[in-house]
């Protein structure tokens, strides 16, 4: 069975799109608004589905408050036609109420474009949210006025946390911190930019890393600049395997592929990098899961078998409730036939009913294949979804222990996320059909904690986490070794 708990994109691949034909030709049309009546059909149209589709839309907020919030967002359509760009927005919104992550609509990156070959420019600064604070992580400043590590206090007179109390009910999440790391994800620039839209200058307050606060006016930069510049988006599509010393580190990307032998080459990957670290008999393994999109369980499971030491199962439950909306999916996803129990199971449940989904377990490798040393798991508050969920399963289990900060995403959560799309803008929106407890059976609200606490500072390339694992703890455990 393929879960599919984080559908977020990869790559946004926003530079390339602004080059291509594609993009320059939603330059020179004319830029799309729908009535304000077809706007509100939709969110009425989006609400009800909602209602019936999502796994718990009211899991977190009230009924009574999602009503009152719902008929305040209608009541702010006060033009008789909306851009894409408000309408996604709103959509946003809309979806953001019940703070849920999974519920969500997705960065207005079509209106981005349009905007980015019209000339657009945005913030020149990447920030990193840590603490409640604002960091700059990458600064695009000519001059050195602004570095990376410069904490930012406020932008054009607003201190940050005014700035992220606008943004933040665009974003769909279940705490602060999450909120918070999709930021991260998405961009500070790009959703300054949505949210206030074209500012001329920029004013900063700014504090550095001795204290020292200064004052500057910055100019913006162009998007094509910034999205040239950045060097590509905070989640990692590749994957990598290599020896630091006898210790192998491997990064297995994200547990994912849109190719269509994507599944048949990951497994290829994992097995032939066990292959080498048996071979070599390498007493310590790092399985980084930092900036990690997820995606399907049975990514993950291939790779945790061969490290596992009992059969495993990636939840304690997995319930999973059922709508037209989602049979409608599921059906345009497999025109042809059923192909396993679990969608058999969405397609005959009536809607609005609840099944439980009984996965078999997963059994390890065989013996001879098994990696037997000791494992460790980095994390951070960019590992999402699947990778979340993976790096619970073997803490819960003792297969590994695990290092970084905890998740911004939670291993017990509203998830197996699908989409469909508004029947008059199109906007796609992004929904919960299941609930997933991690396997040790904790439904706290909280994310992935780490056996080993340590702070991912700007997600840069100052490597804390890798540093620690190697200096701290697999040092330590040598020398105790030696000693014994």
């Amino acid at each position: 069975m393929k879960s599919n708990l984080y559908s977020k994109p990869i790559q946004l691949l926003l530079f390339f799109l602004m080059l291509s034909a594609t993009g320059r030709a939603i330059a020179q049309h004319k830029p799309i608004r729908f009535a304000a009546t077809d706007v509100k059909a939709d969110m009425a149209y989006a609400y009800e589905t909602l209602q019936k589709a999502h796994y718990n839309l009211y899991a977190y907020v009230s009924k009574r408050d999602y009503d009152a919030a719902y008929d305040d967002l209608v009541r702010s359509i006060r033009k008789d036609s909306l851009s894409m760009l408000e309408t996604t927005m709103l959509m946003q919104r809309l979806l953001a109420i019940g703070n849920v992550g999974h519920c969500e609509v997705d960065f207005p990156a079509g209106s981005y474009i349009t905007y980015a070959t019209q000339g657009g420019t945005v913030f020149p600064l990447e920030l990193a949210f840590e603490e409640g604070k604002a960091f700059v992580r990458k600064s695009y400043v000519p001059d050195s006025s602004v570095r990376a590590g410069d904490q930012l206090l406020q932008l054009n007179g607003k201190p940050i946390r005014k700035l992220k109390a606008a943004i933040h009910p665009y974003l769909s999440a279940e705490r602060p911190y999450f909120k918070d790391a999709k930021l991260e994800f998405w961009s500070f620039p790009r959703y300054y930019w949505a949210v206030f839209g074209q500012q001329e200058s920029f004013k900063v307050k700014v504090k550095s890393a001795t204290g020292k606060r200064s004052t500057h006016i910055l100019e913006p930069i162009t998007v094509m600049g910034y999205e040239a510049s950045r060097g590509g988006e905070i989640l990692k599509n590749e994957r990598s395997f290599r020896y630091i010393g006898d210790v192998a580190y491997l990064h297995p990307g994200p547990f994912s592929s849109p190719e269509p032998d994507g599944e048949a080459q990951f497994k290829a990957f994992v097995d032939s990098a066990f292959a080498d670290i048996n071979s070599r008999q390498a007493p310590y393994l790092i399985l980084d899961l930092r900036n990690n999109a997820g995606g399907h369980n049975t990514f993950s499971d291939h790779l945790i078998a061969y490290f596992a030491d009992k059969p495993f199962r990636w939840f304690s439950e997995f319930t999973v409730r059922t709508s037209e909306v989602l049979k409608v999916q599921t059906r345009k996803q497999y025109p042809k036939a059923i192909p396993d129990d679990y969608t058999r199971q969405i397609l005959e449940t009536p809607d609005g009913d609840t099944f439980a989904y009984a996965q078999t377990m997963q059994q390890p490798m065989p013996e001879n294949l098994r990696f037997k040393g000791k494992v460790y798991v980095l994390v951070n508050r960019q590992s999402y979804s699947m990778a979340a969920v993976s790096g619970a399963l073997i803490q819960d289990y003792g297969f590994g222990e695990i290092v970084g900060e905890e998740t911004g995403d939670t291993p017990t959560l509203y998830a197996a996320q699908f989409s469909f799309q508004l029947p008059r803008t199109s906007v796609e929106l992004k929904v919960p059909k299941g609930y997933i407890v991690r396997p040790n059976g904790n439904e706290k609200l909280a994310g992935l904690i780490p056996d080993h606490l340590v702070r991912d500072h700007l997600l840069d390339d100052e490597d804390e986490v890798l540093r620690y694992t190697l200096e701290k703890l697999i040092q330590a455990q040598r020398t105790s070794s030696a000693q014994q």
